[in-house]
């Protein structure tokens, strides 16, 4: 028999055997390899945050004024001041643990190869039971070829309700090509030297939804995409309710704790725009700017885009007008102005929108404004609702004209909403200045769920508009609170003689709009501060209580807000002082929305890596948001939490962790 083949293998194989061997031991994990994971679980329960040592001095027994729909459950309670005392860094409420779960295995983690960091941090993994898989990537609006992490996880797994897993903390990355707004996170101010806070609201809630979309796909928003409170502003709220359109808002007020900080408290400001009764809905002539560039042939843009303008067009009627103007290499009407109960025509006219040329707008937006003013209802809305993926060549090259002209018409009567679509060329700067001078909204629509509730749910409320210029202004009583800051609104911030000026512009607000402001306070006298007193001070210190005015030494703060109706230029005053009726000695006495807000507040800060409120665990945010969720028949507030867990494994506690005593950005 030839054994020549037998032979000759077998000599391969005892050549490769030493070799394979060799191989084996040198990248193979051995036990000495293994990195244990801490397995502490975090309690699924709701933890009682612990009240400030020092609050707001109140009235001898108070009486809480509750409004109709508030679910506060205890009266605020009597609250006592403190002498100043040495200043320590705030912590966040630790929370208590539950009964221990059965631990994972631990991770197994290979020898780190000799390769650069960058390169090294790569090979972090969390272990799944027995399996092994990546991270997910960490990086701020860039790609994930360019992704770089650190060597190694911090955390284990935790419970369920408390499931944040602990991960490598995130490297700024390139930009994603999207452009913001620049702006310094509000500063904390003296109330001895800056007594009065003054801003516009804002109604707009585009910040959320993109903020939602980048956490969705892996990514972290850069600081600018975060404003926080548009945030806040997302959520609807169940408000007093106003009982009349000639006083359109009743502000609903409460000042409790801080759950980021023990030492300050929040002062909550909630109102709720005025409903009319049913069949009270005015007429509405809407004209359809759309985007058809070439850049918006993605699924996510046009096709999208589409699909949510039906869903607006199938809640119209037959008193409203429905117009299309598109701009693509060249602007043209696709539709003249239809009555809305001829909704095939209508429909068909948007199926029939195509991606393509380049984006120079020519005559687009002047063609707009035209159709809305030969279709112009005199007592109802008129509006021109402006569809991008972030190309704003509509016609006018020069942005300062193209917002005087946006002006112009706004005064006419012909308002401007901007929805933005899609990312990677969004130009949210222009499309938030734009939607401002339009005294219009502006949205980013990133799924149909999110179409549905802008143009659905809120359709209404946005073309509906029950107050413009709307203004509010806080003066606190250096008697009672020592500093402040505004939490959110920085590229909303007015001047003080702005307040009473009716040349101002500000923002509207809708049918049944809700909006929330939120400060936090520092109470006189509580030792917190965290601006030193001046050493060389001329002025002699002054009594706090001669301080505060003789007819309200207890009064926190007193509110203002100016406003205009629809159809007038004059401006109306609405004041409300901030008594001790509303200080809250516990969270949990509060109702449900004001918990939810303030979780709300705690996780934008900590996403953009606020200089203030950045501390509080993602585990902390989730519990507290847990116990405002409240009915939530929409489900939003549902996925918020899931967006909670998100972000930490994105920016894990161990990363972003702040230090409560940082000085604000100048």
């Amino acid at each position: 028999m030839d054994m020549r083949l037998p032979i000759g293998t077998a000599a391969i194989a005892l050549l490769l055997l030493p070799l394979g061997y060799q191989l084996y031991n040198s990248t193979a994990m051995s036990p000495a390899d293994r990195v244990p994971v801490d397995t502490n679980p975090v309690a699924d329960a709701v933890p009682k945050l612990t009240p400030p040592p020092t609050t707001l001095p109140t009235e001898t027994n108070p009486v809480a004024t509750k409004q109709p729909n508030d679910e506060r459950t205890d009266t605020p309670a009597e609250l006592t001041t403190t002498a100043p005392v040495a200043q320590t860094p705030a912590t966040p409420t630790a929370a208590p643990k539950a009964e221990a779960v059965p631990a994972k295995p631990p991770m197994v983690q290979p020898e780190p190869m000799a390769q650069d960091s960058a390169a090294s941090g790569q090979a972090n993994m969390l272990a799944s039971e027995n399996e092994m898989a990546p991270p997910p990537a960490s990086v701020v609006g860039g790609s994930l070829s360019r992704m770089q992490t650190r060597a190694a996880p911090s955390a284990g797994i935790v419970a369920p309700e408390g499931d944040f897993y602990a991960m490598p903390a995130q490297i700024a990355t390139e930009p994603s090509g999207d452009e913001f707004t620049q702006f310094d996170e509000s500063r904390l101010k003296v109330v001895a030297d800056e007594p009065v806070s003054t801003f516009s609201i804002d109604v707009d809630t585009a910040s959320y939804s993109y903020v939602r979309s980048m956490l969705d796909d892996g990514y972290v928003p850069e600081p600018d995409a975060v404003r926080l409170e548009e945030l806040i502003n997302y959520f609807p709220y169940d408000y007093a309710p106003a009982d009349s359109a000639a006083v359109p808002f009743k502000p609903t007020m409460a000042v409790f704790h801080t759950p980021w900080n023990p030492k300050t408290q929040l002062l909550h400001i909630g109102i709720k725009g005025y409903v009319p009764p049913a069949g009270e809905d005015k007429p509405s002539n809407l004209v359809f700017l759309i985007d058809t560039s070439g850049s918006m042939d993605e699924p996510n843009k046009l096709p999208l885009l589409k699909r949510a303008f039906a869903l607006l067009v199938d809640q119209l009627s037959a008193k409203d007008t429905v117009s299309i103007v598109a701009y693509a290499g060249s602007a043209g009407v696709v539709l003249e102005p239809t009555k809305a109960d001829d909704k095939a025509k209508i429909l068909a006219a948007l199926d029939n929108l195509a991606a393509g040329g380049s984006t120079a707008g020519a005559e687009g937006i002047e063609l707009a404004y035209q159709l809305a003013e030969q279709a112009k209802v005199t007592d109802g809305t008129n509006r021109v609702i402006l569809a991008t993926d972030g190309d704003f060549n509509v016609g006018i090259d020069n942005p300062d004209d193209l917002e005087t002209f946006i002006k112009s018409k706004r005064d006419k009567g012909v308002t401007l909403s901007v929805l933005g679509f899609g990312r990677g060329n969004l130009d949210d700067a222009t499309m938030q200045a734009l939607a401002q001078n339009g005294n219009g909204n502006a949205a980013y629509i990133d799924n149909f769920r999110e179409a549905q509730k802008v143009l659905v749910e809120e359709g209404g409320s946005t073309l509906d508009m029950i107050a413009k210029d709307v203004k509010i202004q806080v003066e606190f009583n250096p008697a009672m609170v020592s500093e402040y800051r505004l939490i959110g609104y920085e590229t909303r911030a007015l001047n003080r003689e702005d307040f009473n000026n009716d040349t101002v512009d500000a923002g509207d607000i809708g049918a049944g709009h809700t909006v929330t402001a939120i400060y936090e306070i520092t109470p006189a006298g509580s030792g917190a501060n965290l601006v030193d007193p001046l050493r060389y001070d001329t002025q002699p210190a002054a009594d706090p209580a001669a301080v505060a005015t003789t007819n309200a030494p207890t009064e926190i703060a007193f509110l203002k807000m100016r406003y205009k109706l629809p159809n007038e230029d004059v401006s109306q005053l609405l004041e409300v002082p901030v008594t001790p009726s509303v200080v809250y000695g516990n969270i949990d006495a509060v109702s449900p929305d004001m918990k939810f807000a303030a979780a709300v507040a705690a996780f934008g800060q900590k996403l953009k890596g606020s200089n203030y409120g950045g501390s509080m665990s993602w585990s902390d945010i989730a519990m507290l948001a847990q116990t405002g969720r409240g009915a939530d028949a929409s489900g939003y507030r549902a996925e918020f939490m899931g967006l909670i867990k998100t972000a930490s494994l994105l920016k894990p506690d161990t990363a972003t962790q702040a230090k409560p005593d940082a000085p604000a950005a100048p």
